[in-house]
């Protein structure tokens, strides 16, 4: 691999190129994680925008039309599309990519799907190696679509600077709403498909409930913004409220407390996953699944003590 053909290739936004570093990371092919630490020093120049909420909210068509207003006053714009995975394949079922096929001939948008893999916070655990690359690329916004699970939505926080909830009339009572786990996590809320009938009542529902979160009067109030995706209605009131989340971010000095709260919590996801690999491949290897039946007269957290207590003397065994 010619590294600084990859890397003259970012500088270029070669989209081939671009497109070639992206399937190295995801498929974790040699010289993945050497091609992630040369272009790390390259990044944290984009805004990272997560877009979530319940199936068929509309989240493709918010990121369609939010990437085709940027593009028209000149900003590149990044695109990863979390779809469902395949359970023949294992790959991507491709709909955003579908959905979002006006803009496969903008030259200042590239787009990529991929597939969720069993992710329960609606993004794949490469989704921000992912969006590395095309920071390093140039790229002055990174969307994120999420698979619309609905109820564990954790991942797009840690993955974005700013969150975007979309809901619609019909979402659901506030219970629902609440349980749901989408209030917590909303920098902004858009009620999309908001030409339907009960959608005043859904806004001021919502709004209703937003004054009954912690806050002081230095806390950020989501923003609830009404639009129709299909008709191109509150986009530029959407982005709006987006750069005005990232102005407050920026005066209050927590965009680059929270860009290094990213980090930590993605090195720890690295080192947690790295030493689980290890971990298991031991255990299966020294052991094999012999201990891990059903009918063990040991119990599972008894056991897993056990097996670990039996790595960490491994890892002492090693050292010396």
């Amino acid at each position: 691999m010619n590294f600084d053909q990859y890397l003259n290739g970012l500088a270029q936004k070669d989209k081939r190129l671009i497109a070639r570093a992206i399937s190295i990371i995801e498929t974790e092919s040699k010289g993945h994680e050497f091609l992630l630490d040369k272009i790390f020093h390259l990044t944290g120049k984009s805004y990272r925008i997560g877009i979530t909420g319940p199936p068929g909210a509309g989240k493709s068509t918010i990121t369609n039309q939010l990437a085709k207003h940027l593009t028209s006053f000149g900003k590149m714009v990044g695109i990863i599309a979390v779809d469902p995975t395949s359970p023949f394949t294992g790959g991507a079922l491709l709909g955003d990519r579908v959905r979002m096929s006006e803009l496969t001939n903008n030259q200042n948008v590239f787009i990529r799907s991929m597939a969720s893999r069993g992710s329960l916070g609606g993004l794949n655990e490469k989704a921000s190696d992912i969006a590395d690359v095309l920071d390093a690329a140039g790229f002055d916004f990174i969307i994120f679509e999420t698979v619309g699970v609905g109820q564990s939505e954790l991942e797009i926080v840690q993955a974005a600077d700013t969150t975007i909830v979309i809901v619609v009339p019909e979402s659901g009572d506030s219970i629902q709403a609440m349980k749901a786990g989408l209030m917590e996590i909303a920098d902004v809320f858009v009620m999309n498909k908001s030409d339907r009938p009960g959608a005043e009542q859904a806004v001021a529902a919502l709004k209703t409930m937003l004054t009954f979160r912690w806050h002081d009067e230095n806390t950020w109030i989501p923003e609830v913004i009404k639009s129709v995706g299909t008709e191109n209605r509150g986009i530029k009131e959407i982005l709006d409220a987006v750069f005005r989340h990232q102005q407050y971010l920026e005066i209050k000095n927590l965009l680059n407390a929270k860009r290094h709260d990213r980090h930590i919590q993605r090195i720890r996801n690295i080192v947690e996953t790295k030493i689980m690999s290890d971990l298991w491949s031991k255990i299966v290897e020294e052991k094999g699944e012999s201990e891990l039946n059903p009918s063990s007269p040991v119990p599972p957290y008894n056991l897993a003590e056990k097996l670990i207590n039996d790595y960490k003397k491994h890892i002492r065994r090693s050292e010396n």
